[in-house]
């Protein structure tokens, strides 16, 4: 049987569990912690977005949180990747058989499982239900939100002080609001830090999710190469797998790269580049993801809007590459400009 403990306060380091993400691609997979569980001994189990696990960014630091799901409450736990050309009844069969199976919570990863969580739900009231990146109205849904614009605000003023050339670039996975909120943060940053001295260029991969702008890394080396070639010398993606190809174009050119969601320096697939990392933008998905699951633990599942923001520690930038600290002003820019964030002298725009 599931175990009921005394509520803790949650409260989980931005960068700490995405650096447990592993970076392992694959089909669906069910991940135990030994041979004795039974059906009812089953919690956390999150169905993966577009790219899956292994794409060293937003779908591995959910894997994150899960393992340490696992690993503290000891029950059978379920990560279930997505399938090409896939529809919302696809999307909403998986949530289902999820609930059916006895998991609890149940969460989407990606704003993509919006309408087949939303029917899903309705169906098993007994369930908590989570989804990263989208709000679903629902007495047992939990809709895991995050502040992208305050992250990307530091990226863009790291940027702006590791420039050389006065140009930096931005590439977005795919053009839809959520993505925007990255870019127009980091924008933002980049223009208040230099006075607005510093040109951004910025492109988008696709018009839709089914167009691989988050799945293709090819497209996004072809994206990076094309604004290097216009001087950037810093480029910021936030484009999930196919950022590994934006990282890899920088690296080559040697230029600066800024990761995202997840601490991309220290990522092991990512190794021959990291010289090349500056830094990243973090979400720490895996803590939300986390947090859920300790909730419905605890027997105080959270509903409703969950906001994680860079006061709560849910998102941030990472300093773990040691020339970030070389770059002359650019360690007390992005101190004073998180200050500013948290005491709301600095109003960060989302479009």
């Amino acid at each position: 049987m599931r175990r009921i403990s005394k509520l803790t306060r949650v409260a989980v380091g931005v960068a700490s569990l995405a650096l447990a993400a592993t970076a392992c691609g694959g089909t669906s997979s069910d991940s135990g912690s030994g041979g004795d569980e039974t059906k009812d001994d089953k919690g956390l189990a999150i169905a993966y977005d577009i790219g899956g696990k292994g794409d060293q960014s937003f779908n591995d630091a959910a894997y994150a949180g899960l393992q340490k799901a696992q690993k503290e409450f000891g029950y059978k736990t379920a990560d279930i990747e997505p399938t090409e050309g896939e529809t919302d009844a696809d999307k909403e069969q998986r949530l289902a058989s999820l609930a059916k199976q006895g998991y609890n919570p149940v969460i989407g990863v990606g704003f993509a499982y919006g309408p087949a969580m939303e029917a899903v739900a309705k169906k098993y009231p007994k369930t908590t239900f989570g989804i990263v990146d989208s709000v679903v109205e629902g007495e047992n849904v939990a809709s895991l939100v995050f502040a992208e614009e305050q992250a990307s605000y530091l990226a863009g003023v790291a940027a702006a002080k590791a420039t050389k050339t006065n140009t930096v670039g931005f590439v977005g996975g795919v053009d839809i609001p959520l993505i925007h909120k990255f870019e127009a943060g980091y924008k933002q940053g980049v223009q208040d830090t230099s006075g607005g001295k510093v040109k951004v260029v910025s492109q988008y991969l696709t018009q839709t999710a089914e167009e691989g702008g988050f799945s293709s890394p090819d497209k996004g080396k072809a994206a990076a190469e094309g604004q290097i070639e216009k001087k950037a010398d810093v480029v910021y993606q936030a484009a999930g797998l196919s950022g590994q190809g934006v990282i890899e174009a920088a690296a080559k050119a040697k230029v600066w790269a800024i990761g995202v969601d997840s601490d991309q320096y220290q990522q092991a697939a990512l190794s021959a580049y990291k010289s090349h990392i500056l830094t990243s933008a973090l979400k720490d998905v895996g803590g939300a993801v986390y947090a859920l699951a300790k909730s419905v633990e605890d027997g105080k599942p959270l509903t409703g809007t969950q906001t994680f923001d860079l006061k709560k520690n849910g998102v941030g930038l990472s300093e773990s590459n040691p020339e970030f600290a070389k770059i002359e002003g650019l360690t007390d820019a992005v101190a004073k400009a998180k200050k500013g964030i948290i005491d709301g002298s600095i109003k960060v725009k989302t479009e």
